[in-house]
């Protein structure tokens, strides 16, 4: 029987996971992608119900949509991811709007903070992509306080941006045995993940609307700035690549609202707000 269990259930090498991802987010600029999901972290903000002086850590950051949307509330907020130049990024949007937040490099897995440090803990589409998921979950309610919040936006399976994984998937697949990061947009897995922590779990669907000129125009962006979808295509020859852009633009023509010839495309995630114990 263990055997069996072993055998369906591989153990994965988080930290080679781990190392290929942070090389691959740090390869293009996610930035150029990062600002236009700026409405995001608005939401989720007002989701938590912020309130000023609220100590507020946001996790796996990028270039700071939540941070910033923290800030404008007047929290005392950390930024943190484990990208240096995503966190350069932020710096630079959080100087120029003139605020005060903390930028710290650390790893979602093993956040460098004590118990109950914080009022709100957030991240949006970013904790979703820790190999090791349920440590990371560990953390996010261990550094929240009890009776604090914890908010999430997460892709869901069903969404263009689930889809788009499985997509890659059939070229580059994921290490055996990982769990796919799009789980975090379901309630169950989120059940899982924080059933035993949580006084009470709220999720929302909601959608965010890629907006580009055309789907190829889309493409090319994610091709050259979103580092996942670089290195994948960096991984395969020319005549893979050709059936992975016909899938690609396959799957955007199938979701795609605009009629006239741009990318108007709505893509469903999960906004989460978790109340600590």
């Amino acid at each position: 029987m263990s055997a069996a269990l072993s055998a369906a259930a591989p153990s994965v090498d988080f930290a080679a996971v781990k190392s290929r991802q942070q090389a691959a987010w740090s390869t293009g600029n996610y930035a150029v992608v990062g600002s236009t999901l700026q409405i995001v972290g608005e939401s989720l903000c007002e989701a938590l119900d912020l309130r000023p002086r609220s100590r507020v850590l946001d996790v796996a950051a990028g270039n700071g949509n939540a941070t910033l949307a923290a800030a404008r509330r007047f929290g005392e907020v950390t930024s943190t991811d484990y990208v240096p130049s995503l966190l350069d990024a932020g710096r630079a949007r959080a100087q120029a709007e003139g605020h005060t937040i903390r930028f710290q490099e650390a790893d979602a897995e093993n956040l460098p903070f004590a118990d109950a440090s914080f009022d709100a803990v957030m991240s949006t589409f970013g904790v979703m992509f820790a190999p090791d998921q349920d440590k990371a979950a560990a953390e996010l309610a261990r550094v929240c306080r009890p009776g604090g919040r914890i908010g999430l936006a997460n892709w869901t399976p069903e969404s263009f941006i689930g889809h788009l994984f499985k997509t890659i998937g059939q070229y580059v697949p994921p290490a055996p045995g990982l769990k796919s990061p799009a789980l975090w947009g379901t309630k169950a897995r989120l059940e899982e993940l924080f059933g035993r922590t949580a006084k009470a779990i709220r999720a929302e669907s909601r959608h965010f609307t890629f907006r580009y000129r055309s789907p190829e125009h889309w493409l090319e962006v994610f091709r050259t700035y979103y580092g996942p979808v670089n290195k994948t295509y960096a991984a395969l020859d020319a005549g893979r690549q050709a059936g992975l852009t016909r899938d690609i633009l396959a799957l955007i023509e199938g979701d795609n609202r605009s009629g006239d010839g741009t990318m108007v495309l709505p893509c469903e995630y999960l906004e989460v707000v978790i109340e600590r114990k």
